[in-house]
């Protein structure tokens, strides 16, 4: 629970106060080496890692397409689950068998309810190798994709719709389906949500307060519910070390106060959803550690725009991370 509300710096450049023991900064250290919290976050790698994998072109259909009869010999969808511009996107990698030396294909991302939300086109494939799609996510349209289930469906590009391809035996194991989110949980561990005093809306001198507060042990890892670009990164005295983010293909903005230490990432930077931010603290005037999570609407944070009640929103995420 903080007291107090939260005053942005007047000035990016203002100088950092930082008050950090060594035991938060070898923790940071090492959630920041790999560990447990990418396997929770779909994959989520390092601000130090090497850049993730972009997403496949989406090609254009063959002029005249052509393919034989076609089967799938392997296919297999990884990871399982995966975040709207996180670290892994979701990736196809499929061998076909075929009739024909080469196949004009058509890859499908296709939703629970059968709707295509995006496709692919890839010309003279050859039977017997493999080869792989990696989607980033985003509709035919260019918007992010809903959250849901989906899977890849590979089928001949034809004039007229043509049967998608099916397995080559009856013991032929494919995998192609996937979960994908928007949003990751922020806490990466045991947690509760503070709905006394902590709640968006609780009273406090003069204000009231602008956040939720999720309650979890000093240490716990944090991870960004949203990438895109860190909007401010620093330091203040009533939310002690904090992080703001721009959240991606959306209009909202997230901030994260009371942190053990600064976060690793800088005013300006990228980041990926699930991506690892720092450790749930009690900087600043927190009484007890947790996090201060807040959500401001369009035009952003302390630009005009104003906070909303994050706890919806986060239950839904908790259900599914």
């Amino acid at each position: 629970m903080s007291s107090t509300r939260f005053v942005r710096l007047a000035a990016a450049g203002t100088a950092d106060i930082l008050v950090v023991s060594t035991l938060a900064v070898v923790a940071v250290l090492a959630i920041f080496a790999g560990g447990a919290s990418a396997a929770v976050t779909g994959g989520a790698g390092t601000p130090g890692a090497a850049p993730p994998a972009q997403g496949s072109p989406s090609g254009s259909p063959a002029q005249g397409p052509s393919a034989g009869t076609l089967t799938l010999l392997a296919a297999e969808t990884t990871p399982r689950k995966s975040f709207y511009f996180g670290y892994r996107y979701p990736k196809l990698t499929y061998t076909i068998g075929s009739s024909q030396p080469k196949n004009d294909l058509r890859i499908d991302v296709v939703g629970a309810a059968g709707e295509v939300v995006k496709t692919f086109y890839r010309e003279n494939v050859a039977p017997d190798l493999a080869e792989t799609v990696r989607w980033d996510g985003t509709t035919n349209e260019g918007r992010p994709a809903r959250n849901g289930r989906y899977s890849f469906r590979i089928s001949p590009q034809a004039a007229i719709e043509a049967p998608a391809a099916r397995k080559a035996t009856a013991s032929t194991a494919l995998s192609l389906g996937f979960a994908l989110y928007g949003y990751a949980f922020p806490v990466l561990g045991p947690h509760e949500f503070n709905l006394g005093a902590g709640r968006f809306g609780a009273p406090r001198a003069g204000h009231t307060h602008e956040g939720q507060d999720v309650t979890a042990a000093c240490g716990t890892p944090l991870v960004a519910a949203r990438g895109g670009t860190v909007q401010y990164a620093g330091y203040e005295a009533n939310a002690g070390n904090y992080i703001v983010v721009d959240g991606r293909g959306t209009p909202d903005d997230f901030m994260y106060a009371h942190l053990a230490g600064p976060s690793p990432l800088r005013t300006g930077e990228p980041i990926r959803t699930g991506q690892p931010i720092g450790i749930v603290g009690e900087t600043g005037d927190a009484v007890g550690c947790h996090l201060h999570f807040e959500m401001w609407g369009a035009p952003g944070w302390y630009e005009g725009g104003s906070p909303f009640d994050p706890l919806p929103y986060l239950e839904q995420w908790d259900a599914y991370s």
